[in-house]
């Protein structure tokens, strides 16, 4: 590998949209902000000298790529019938590196700032991007693989519950409107975790009971931080308090069951408790996804109906054009995402050309992706 990498300090006031920034810019909490290796653009750039930081590293140049090794050939009669079977994902929202960095960035303002004048424009204009990413896109669907905004859990799973959020709204026919309001609703979701003890809320192991009804205050927290905005509806005040209630009841802080439930509440419970499962924390190592949404499946008591089949029909587990393997040992193209059925899709045996319907196919019911 040849490198072909220039490095040197630059005064925070001399940066310029464009620049690579060679360090990683952390809070006091050792929390990322922007990662190294990041293009600043020029709202990175305002928030560095917001930070009061003087100045960075920045490189020129790159490393010479190693190449990927790529998978041999398939034999012509099996790429027929991969071609053949093979229909597109429906489209997905993405989001550029510059947008998850400017939304990392504008997180860590809103969970140190609950009280500055500018927390719900800030909200708002957050919120804009996303939404703008998932109408760009004309997006319906979710790459549950390809959401990554930040190092940082608190920031990356609350971007995720919004994005994911959204186009289940989306999905389910609500306005621009509200599928903004259920944005922001997604974003600040958390938002009473700032106001929550610090020994508490990074605890390196599970909470004990008293520690743990502190934590669950966050939903009021968060309410009571929303409610004196003026900006914010009161759907969105509501959906932050409740996203911890469960349809039967067994939920916080209310204990309120389905009928005294709102609708954004309830796709946020869906989609919080996944991401919850999936991401690991320092008491907790992650689920597989394929564990998680089967979790989600089983818990028909506490979460909404509606909202989780409308989950299932957006979320891609297995992209189309994914390398997979079978629990027959054999290796698989993933040809079509079934509707509704995240876990199985039709997929082409590599190596007999045999079209496996993981959907419909009462044959292949005993066939599982590993």
């Amino acid at each position: 590998m040849n490198i072909l990498i220039k490095r040197y300090f630059v005064r925070t006031r001399s940066l310029e949209e464009g620049m690579r920034i060679d360090q990683s810019i952390k809070d006091r909490l050792d929390r990322t902000l922007i990662a190294r290796g990041t293009i600043l653009d020029v709202y990175m750039i305002q928030s560095l000298q917001k930070l009061g930081i003087g100045g960075v590293y920045v490189s020129e140049g790159r490393e010479d790529p190693v190449p990927e090794p790529k998978e041999p050939p398939l034999p012509p009669e099996i790429q027929k019938t991969i071609d053949k079977a093979r229909k597109d994902d429906p489209a997905k929202v993405r989001l550029s590196e510059s947008l998850k960095q400017r939304v990392s960035t504008g997180m860590q303002y809103l969970y140190n700032n609950t009280n500055d004048e500018h927390f719900a424009n800030t909200s708002t204009r957050i919120t804009n991007d996303l939404m703008k990413a998932i109408n760009d896109n004309a997006a319906i669907a979710v790459d549950i693989n390809a959401l990554k905004t930040s190092d940082e859990y608190t920031f990356k799973h609350s971007v995720d519950v919004a994005t994911m959020s959204m186009i289940i709204a989306k999905n389910m026919g609500y306005s621009q409107d509200d599928i903004h309001s259920i944005g922001i609703a997604g974003l600040l979701h958390d938002i009473g975790k700032s106001k929550v003890p610090l020994e508490i809320l990074n605890k390196p192991a599970k909470l004990n009971d008293e520690e743990f009804k502190v934590m669950k205050h966050h939903t009021i927290f968060g309410y009571e931080i929303i409610k004196e905005k003026e900006n914010f509806s009161k759907s969105i005040a509501l959906a932050v308090l409740q996203h911890h209630e469960k349809m039967n009841g067994k939920g916080y802080p209310l204990g309120v069951k389905s009928n005294k439930i709102s609708d954004f509440a309830k796709i946020l419970s869906v989609v919080d408790v996944y991401d919850a499962l999936v991401t690991e924390r320092p008491y907790k190592k992650a689920l597989s996804q394929r564990t998680a949404i089967e979790m989600i499946m089983s818990m028909t008591e506490e979460l909404d109906i509606k909202a989780m089949k409308v989950f299932f029909q957006t979320v891609i587990l297995y992209p189309v054009d994914t390398t997979v393997e079978l629990s027959n040992g054999e290796k698989a193209k993933v040809v079509k995402n079934n509707d509704g059925s995240v876990l199985r899709p039709t997929v082409v045996s590599m190596s007999t050309g045999k079209v496996y319907n993981l959907t419909n196919d009462l044959s292949c019911a005993n066939i599982l992706i590993v």
